[in-house]
């Protein structure tokens, strides 16, 4: 939990609007207590205090990252700023991408293979135990990836038949599931606190 310096710090998250449920994770966002802002410009990743990049198509994401130095301007600020992905946003940080291999912004130690539980009628949604206290969370898989290996420095929140469905390392955290979808903001907060922490520095 933030104590009260870091907890008085409103924090401005900025969630990439290239695609994916956006505006679900700017509402999630907002009802934890941080401002938004919609990122469709690299320039305006130089405002924000942490960035959110959401689920959708990855190759899409990959073809809009294209134009104007984008993907570059991502792949600089996701090295050292506070950044959460979910489901292709995992695909987009991660290191090394299966299934077929795919080009990424290669910041998060693991390695990611694509459409692993199938297509989109292969989609469900599933309770599981996790690090965070609260009891059971409820996972939206949507396409989803799996995470096959991880770095020593990557910690497992949460994990699906064994394989890892919520992991952090430093200042970056992941999620293979959906969770702007549920109810639930835990995941939210805690990537929340983890830009307090940063800014507290």
């Amino acid at each position: 939990m933030a104590d009260s310096s870091t907890a008085s710090f409103q924090p401005t998250i900025g969630v990439l609007a290239l695609q994916g449920a956006f505006d679900a994770h700017a509402r999630m966002l907002q009802q934890c207590g941080a401002k938004t802002v919609f990122i469709r410009k690299p320039e305006q990743l130089a405002g924000i205090d942490g960035l959110v990049i959401p689920g959708g198509e990855s190759t899409t994401f990959l073809k809009a990252l294209e134009r104007g130095g984008f993907f570059d301007a991502l792949q600089e600020f996701v090295q050292t700023k506070p950044t959460f992905g979910t489901c292709a946003g995992v695909i987009l940080i991660a290191k090394r991408v299966t299934h077929p291999e795919q080009k990424s912004l290669g910041a998060l130690d693991v390695t990611v293979e694509r459409n692993a539980y199938g297509r989109q009628n292969d989609s469900r949604i599933l309770e599981a135990e996790t690090t965070l206290p609260g009891g059971p969370f409820e996972m939206v898989y949507i396409r989803a990836p799996r995470i096959t290996q991880t770095g020593p420095g990557v910690e497992t929140l949460a994990e699906r038949d064994g394989s890892p469905t919520l992991v952090r390392q430093g200042h970056l955290l992941a999620a293979t599931f959906h969770p702007e979808l549920s109810q639930d903001k835990r995941v939210h907060q805690l990537f929340l606190d983890s830009v307090r922490a940063a800014h507290k520095g």
